[in-house]
């Protein structure tokens, strides 16, 4: 299936730490962005497909205020978001500039976009948590990108996190942070994780009962047996 409201629904009430699990079992090891911590706790999940940027490190010529106005510019990859993405920023894990400020941050708000992600900091910290725009980063800066970045591309292969991020891939993210599911894969993670929650609901119940772990979590052919016989 295309990657539509029924799949946002869907993966909207599944949580990250299901998600590795899922890709975890397909061979897919490397899915969590380090350092996407909420900027402001109680963010709600939100899913959508990734719109990525790109930075690489200062270069004199380049990283100045004058090219705030290149064609080639954050403020131009602002222009270009649809609504419903969720902005991912390839910071290179650089903390002592930030990426985004309160202005930029609500024209984000404004187009429609779901949640800015990055391995990063954003600066204009009150400002930006005025905007109502979802972050996750690693946290705060006062000075601007130039002072530390150099702003390239977007939509672009991206790593961000220490991991790969292609345009249009899924981006989930929550309280423990965001975790990327490839584009080819979103249909069958569509299809597996309302049932891993489920069980994962059910064995949490029977903790909640006094069970103990070994054929539990993971289950035996008994406790699976009892689990299906659940579900009827």
């Amino acid at each position: 299936m295309p990657f539509d409201q029924k799949a946002r629904d869907t993966l909207a009430k599944v949580a990250t730490a299901t998600i590795t699990t899922i890709l975890l079992k397909k061979g897919l090891r490397n899915v969590w962005m380090r350092g996407t911590r909420p900027l402001r706790p109680g963010q709600p999940r939100l899913v959508g497909p990734a719109f990525t940027l790109r930075f690489v490190p200062a270069r004199e010529d380049l990283a100045t205020p004058e090219s705030w106005a290149s064609p080639i510019s954050t403020r131009a990859a602002i222009e270009a978001m649809p609504e419903g993405v969720i902005t991912v920023v390839d910071a290179m894990g650089i903390t002592d500039a930030g990426i985004f400020g309160d202005i930029l941050c609500a024209r984000m708000k404004k187009r429609g976009v779901a949640a800015l992600i990055t391995d990063g900091v954003v600066r204009d910290v009150a400002g930006v948590l005025g905007t109502g725009l979802p972050v996750w980063c690693q946290g705060a800066a006062a000075p601007p990108s130039v002072a530390g970045l150099t702003f390239v591309a977007w939509q672009q292969p991206i790593g961000c996190g220490g991991v790969a991020v292609f345009p249009d891939d899924i981006v989930v993210v929550d309280g423990d942070g965001a975790v990327l599911i490839p584009a080819k894969l979103v249909d069958e993670v569509v299809a597996t994780a309302p049932e891993q929650e489920r069980m994962e609901e059910w064995i949490m119940g029977e903790v909640d009962k006094g069970a103990s772990l070994p054929g539990l979590y993971p289950m035996n052919a008994e406790t699976k047996a009892r689990y299906e016989g659940s579900k009827r």
